[in-house]
Formats: structure tokens, sequence, C-alpha cells
């Protein structure tokens, strides 16, 4: 066998050296380094059929795959420089090119899902040029049926990229979750901070309606009151007589200011707040303040994230302060408290929602080759999918292409798909 290989070294090394010898130079090279493997069954009925295996592929001379049957061989290629990606098939005989036109081939890539690519091939220069985009992922099984000078040719391989397959064990160990891609409403915010204030309406100061004294005060700061209550006894000078100062409204004791023994007079006694309403208070720069209206809905977070409520904004300040801000206000259901005056807080203001025809969670999104993807599942197989996004709401983001609608795809833990994909080899040659 290997003085056969050397003769066939022999005999090339003396033709001219043209395009075909340097192939067959090519082809005997790579026959004794031991990677040539044709996988060759014998005719039957004028059909010819071969299975190219992992351990049998070899490289053409234009870098494709390279599948042979006795003398007759394909190339094949996908040709992506610049252009929407597309099949491209060098046909060769005993190594050396063939017109492309004395060959009928038709390319079929079966897909995770059920979904058929069948590409017919027209010639062009010296190869043939499928009819159809190459769509990303390039991971189907491949079919490719060719006549030649009466023969026919068949052949069939694996090309795998970005999959993975899990057990349901580990899917379930791995906390895999999945949803279905459906049309979604993205509401898009503006994000303002601010902070709590006491409404003007619901802050209170007493005076004494006569000049007099004060006799006694009933209540000290912080105290918790409701209308009607007695807070402080004062002496009227001019009819000496008692008088009480009482509760205009449930609420609580935010200032004392007079003691006992003290003048009466025009100066305020006691301070009440009503806390049941608070106001929010929001500083908006310019480029806000443009999308602002009344009306529209607001949600506020204290910093720490414990509490959230639901309100609207209800007034629009017609001025901006001396620092370029506009102030914008919300009013608040404060039942238990829990919003203070001066507290800190931000607020996503609804700006727009606008619906969208397919939508995926944001960490959803991961990156594989330099693009973003999501993982498509089926059943225990994994694969990802080339995704083209839109615009975001922060939690779902638009889908222009590239996944089908009513598809499984991950959304929780998807990175760990990734790990999978990576540790499996992630390569994109063709």
């Amino acid at each position: 066998m290997i003085l056969f290989l050397i003769n066939i070294i022999k005999a090339s090394v003396k033709v001219t050296q043209t395009k075909a010898s340097l192939i067959k130079t090519f082809y005997v090279g790579i026959a004794l380094t031991g990677l040539v493997g044709f996988s060759q069954l014998s005719m039957a009925s004028g059909s010819h059929h071969a299975e190219q295996t992992e351990h049998t592929e070899i490289k053409g001379p234009n870098g494709g795959k390279l599948l042979s049957d006795e003398d007759f061989s394909v190339e094949v290629t996908i040709f992506e420089s610049g252009i929407p990606p597309e099949m491209r098939i060098f046909a060769y005989q005993n190594e050396t090119e063939i017109v492309p036109e004395k060959v009928e081939l038709t390319v079929t890539l079966d897909r995770l899902g059920g979904v058929q690519d069948i590409i017919q091939f027209t010639p062009e220069r010296n190869y043939l040029v499928g009819d159809k985009e190459v769509i990303e992922p390039h991971s189907f099984d491949v079919t490719i049926k060719a006549q030649f000078q009466g023969k026919s040719y068949h052949w069939h391989y694996d090309n795998h990229e970005g999959r993975a397959e899990i057990s349901d064990r580990l899917i379930k160990l791995s906390a895999i979750e999945t949803e279905n891609i459906t049309p979604q409403t993205l509401e898009f915010t503006d994000t303002l901070f601010g902070v709590i204030s006491v409404p003007q309406n619901k802050k209170f100061q007493l005076h004494a309606p006569y000049p007099g004294l004060v006799e006694k005060i009933n209540v000290n700061v912080g105290d918790k009151v409701v209308k009607g209550q007695r807070l402080a006894t004062l002496h009227n000078t001019q009819t000496l007589q008692n008088y009480y100062l009482e509760s205009p409204t449930n609420g609580e004791i935010s200032g004392v200011f007079s003691n006992t023994g003290d003048r009466a007079d025009e100066n305020a006694i006691l301070e009440i707040i009503d806390l049941s309403e608070v106001w929010v208070d929001l500083s908006a720069f310019p480029e806000n303040i443009e999308r602002l209206s009344k009306g529209q809905n607001v949600i506020v977070y204290d910093l720490h994230h414990h509490e959230r409520v639901k309100t609207k904004i209800d007034y629009i300040a017609p001025q901006m302060t001396g620092g370029h801000i506009a102030r914008a206000r919300a009013v608040m259901k404060n039942p238990d408290g829990h919003w203070r005056p001066g507290m800190h807080i931000k607020a996503d203001i609804e700006i727009e929602n606008r619906p969208v025809d397919l939508a995926v969670k944001v960490n959803a999104i991961q990156s594989f080759r330099d693009m973003p993807v999501v993982f498509a599942k089926f059943g225990n197989t994994f694969e990802v999918r080339m995704v083209q996004l839109g615009e975001s709401d922060g939690e779902y983001v638009e889908v222009l292409g590239g996944i089908a609608p009513g598809t499984e795809y991950v959304t929780g833990n998807s990175f760990l798909l990734k790990a999978e994909v990576l540790k499996d080899g992630a390569s994109h040659d063709h």
C-alpha cells in the first residue's frame, strides 16, 4: 500500500503543475497523513451512496467539507463574506474540477423542530450556488443528492453547532426554566428620584382664638390624635373663662410651640399633620419633562425596595427651578405610615405602552459568536437561535426575527446552557 502511494506521488510530480495536478497532490498528501478515508458503497441499480462521518472528514481546496464516492467528489462551502450566507458547491472528477453545468444537485437541511430547507442549485462561475439563504444557526442534518453522467450520488452528515442535550434529571437539578415566545406589551418608563412630603392641605397649625394664657398642653410631639380630641386648655383673660383647643383631624402632633403659663397670642400653639396621604415630589430634567403628562401611571419605591405603590401624576409645575429641574407630583395613600416625610424615593413613570408581535425576557439573552441568542428547547435538546432584537422595556425585549412564534425557550439559568455548548466546542467551520 505504501509503495502504491509513493508511485502516485511520483506520477503527480512529473505532471505539469496545472490546477488539476495541484488538487491531486493535495489529495495524496492528505492520504499519507492518514486523514483521507473515502466511505464507498457498491453501486446498486446505478446509484451510489456514501456516509460521511467525523472520522473521515477532510477539507477540499476551497476549505469546504469534501465528500467523495469513487471518482466523483463534491466540496460543500458556505460563503458569507459581505452577503447573506449561501451554499456554494464545487464538483470534481478524478480530483479535477467539473464544469458546474454538468452536475444537478439538491441539498436538504433538516433542523430541530421539524423545519426543512430544500436548496436547489444553479451554475455560477466554477461552482454551483444555492437559491436560499442558509440562515443561522448553521446547525442541521445535511442530505445531498447529485446527478452526474447518468449516475446518482447521495451523502448524509451532521453539521451541529450551538447545541446541547441534557437529561430530565439535570434539567431539574439545574433549575432551567422555559416559556413560549409570545406577543407582549412593552412598558417604557422613565425613572425619576424624589422625596416624600406632607400635603399642604394635611398640615394644621392651631392658634388661640382669643388672647389669654395657656393653662395646659395635653399632648407631646409624636402623639397620635383623633378628630375632636382635646389637645390644650386655654384661659380667656377677657371673659376669665377656660376653653379647649380640639384636633380638626386624625393625625399626629408634629409641633408643640407653647408650654403651660405661656401667653396665647397670634403664634401657633400646636401643629398636626395627617399622613394618611402623602405627596411624592419628583425632580425631572428637561429631557424627562417632555415625556411627562398628568394622569400617567407611576410606581413608587423606597430606596431599599421594601415597598412599592402604584399611583398617578397629578401635577407638573409650569416653571423650572434655578437648577433647571422641573417638579412633578403624585399623591399616594399611606395607611400604614411607611412613607415618611423627608424619605427619598425613586419612581418609574410609564411613558408608553407598545404591543409587539414577539418578545423574550431580557435575562434569557446570551452571547454566542458575538451574536445575541436565546436557547430554544426541543425535548431534551437545546439549541441557539440568533435573534434580531428591537426595543426593550427592561423586562422584555422585542424580537424582530431569528426564532419562530410559539417556540419554547429558556428563561432561567440559560448561562448554564452556554457553558455546556462552549465546553463541547462552538466552531463555525464550513
